[in-house]
């Protein structure tokens, strides 16, 4: 089964390559702690921090909003974070920012714990389906309108091991 191909594996690539770089530059000598939102930025998330040559510390949260291709306009906490956040640089991870909410709601969280510094990634930016505004420090790619698959994005848990973002097409 094929899907369009909006992102190429390479430009992904090319621009993970980049974002690290501006990272490494932004925390020059400084530790971090790099939080990835599970499930679907753990590939972006892992190939993120191959990339930057500075101390990290991983840590995962999982949260979910979704059912299908709609948000359900709930955030739900899954599993927590295990790290300390106080003080620290922080960054958090995340595969898309649609409408807004997760990231939004998981950033009041986090500035509750009183970080040194909180800073987001995201691979993937789609303005038109935001209701949440949120500052994205590190964007891979601003999209259209798109039910989006792939490098860690799924439809009911399938299509995350594609190595570029397709176009879910309704094809099961």
């Amino acid at each position: 089964m094929s899907f369009p191909e909006l992102i190429s594996r390479e430009k992904i690539h090319s621009r993970v390559q980049e974002l690290a770089k501006e990272i490494e530059r932004d925390f020059a000598g400084e530790e971090i702690i790099v939080v990835g939102v599970l499930k679907g930025s753990f590939i972006f998330c892992a190939d993120l921090i191959r990339e930057i040559n500075l101390p990290i510390t991983l840590d995962f949260i999982s949260v979910s909003s979704y059912e299908g291709t709609e948000s359900t306009g709930e955030l739900k906490i899954n599993l927590d974070i295990k790290s300390k956040i106080e003080g620290k640089n922080v960054i958090l991870v995340e595969d898309i920012i649609d409408t807004g909410l997760t990231i939004s709601s998981l950033i009041t969280r986090f500035k509750k714990n009183n970080p040194k510094s909180l800073k987001v990634a995201s691979l993937l930016y789609k303005p038109a389906r935001i209701q949440h505004k949120v500052d994205i420090d590190y964007l891979a790619f601003e999209i259209e309108d798109h039910f989006v698959i792939g490098y860690g994005l799924d439809f009911n848990g399938s299509y995350r091991e594609l190595p570029y973002v397709g176009i879910y097409n309704g094809e099961v």
